[in-house]
């Protein structure tokens, strides 16, 4: 300790001594530590919290399982109204020699097998259940994911790197939300692709099926890896070019802030990011998508996937099918995300994506962006 006090001493020659305050035998004196200095004390800052950002509507428990209920919703009801686009596609994968495009892939579907449960719209009751499974956990759990990440990363990093927080988030969601979908999509795709008498359409004889003969058609799970090689990419797409579509019709199109719009042009814009990013995920995800369907042909019994794709042809995954599945998935998208945010927007949650406003040190100065600096 640098600090000594003078005392009156009646014990020494000296009529004082010097004392360390530190001491704790120094009598009578104002203690003083050496390893704690005297410094103004200053508030704390609060910690910067993703889910609390919009304080009117928190994303609490409450907040997550809305957003799954409006998964549940958006792509159960997608996907079971598009069944006969989707037996078409996936006979157009499978016998690509006889379904050789949408139309008349229609008109043979229709004068083969009928209009009804067994002919179109057979598969459609698994369609409803597996994939409103997969809406619960794509939709839902992407929310949480995407706050847990950006929390992780911190206000600046978020700002900075939004979209590496959507990809992970959306892959993250997706991981789970396949393993839920993979039970049903396995027993739709073997109802929508065998031929007329060869296997139950009704799903409870189907599904009993699937279960007895699971040594050849490996249920439940056999499909879940090309699940995972077609959704994860096809999610992270999704969501990706969707949130960066919506920024940039409000930077460029709409630029007036996003409150400032009617809840119907903010459902436009949401349908529109939605059909466009769908494009986009019909590409990315068609070659696995194929593998998938190829899967549940008879023929195809036993075999690995990779011997599955040098027997069709690798050009051939990319192409068959490619464009009846950009219809579909660019209409099935963009009706997700409509039908996700009318229902957020109906529970007074707002519809998702907007401009980005970060307000730590390094950024609070710049104008909000279409994702980070």
């Amino acid at each position: 300790c640098n600090h000594f006090f003078d005392t009156p001493s009646s014990s020494s020659g000296s009529p004082f001594i010097l004392l360390d305050p530190c001491d704790p035998c120094a009598p009578g004196l104002p203690r003083f530590s050496p390893l704690k200095k005297n410094r103004p004390t200053t508030q704390m800052s609060k910690t910067w919290d993703a889910r609390k950002l919009k304080p009117e509507c928190p994303h609490d428990t409450t907040y997550y399982l809305k957003c799954c209920l409006g998964g549940v919703l958006s792509c159960g009801l997608t996907h079971t109204a598009v069944c006969p686009l989707d037996v078409v596609k996936c006979n157009m994968q499978v016998s690509p020699e006889k379904y050789k495009g949408l139309l008349s892939g229609l008109k043979t579907v229709i004068a083969e097998e009928g209009t009804g449960t067994k002919g179109i719209w057979k598969g459609w009751l698994p369609t409803l259940f597996g994939y409103s499974a997969q809406g619960l956990c794509k939709f839902g759990f992407y929310e949480f994911f995407k706050d847990l990440y950006m929390n992780m990363a911190g206000e600046h990093n978020t700002c900075m790197y939004t979209g590496a927080i959507w990809l992970a988030g959306s892959a993250s969601a997706e991981f789970f939300a396949d393993i839920a979908l993979c039970p049903m999509e396995m027993v739709k795709v073997k109802v929508q692709t065998s031929p007329k008498g060869t296997w139950p359409t009704d799903f409870g004889p189907a599904l009993g099926q699937m279960m007895a003969q699971r040594s050849t058609t490996a249920f439940p799970f056999g499909s879940v890896v090309p699940l995972w090689s077609r959704q994860i990419p096809y999610t992270m797409a999704k969501f990706f070019f969707f949130e960066r579509i919506v920024q940039l019709f409000y930077k460029h199109v709409f630029t007036k802030p996003k409150s400032s719009y009617d809840k119907s042009t903010q459902l436009a814009i949401t349908f529109a990011s939605g059909y466009l990013a769908g494009i986009i995920c019909a590409i990315v995800s068609h070659p696995a998508d194929t593998l998938v369907s190829l899967k549940g042909k008879a023929a195809n019994a036993g075999k690995g996937f990779g011997q599955i794709a040098q027997d069709f042809g690798y050009g051939n995954l990319f192409t068959k099918g490619l464009g009846t599945r950009i219809i579909m998935i660019g209409t099935l998208t963009g009706l997700q995300w409509w039908i996700y945010d009318s229902f957020k927007t109906a529970m007074g949650m707002g519809t998702t994506g907007g401009l980005m406003k970060c307000s730590c040190p390094q950024c609070k100065d710049k104008k909000p962006t279409a994702g980070g600096h």
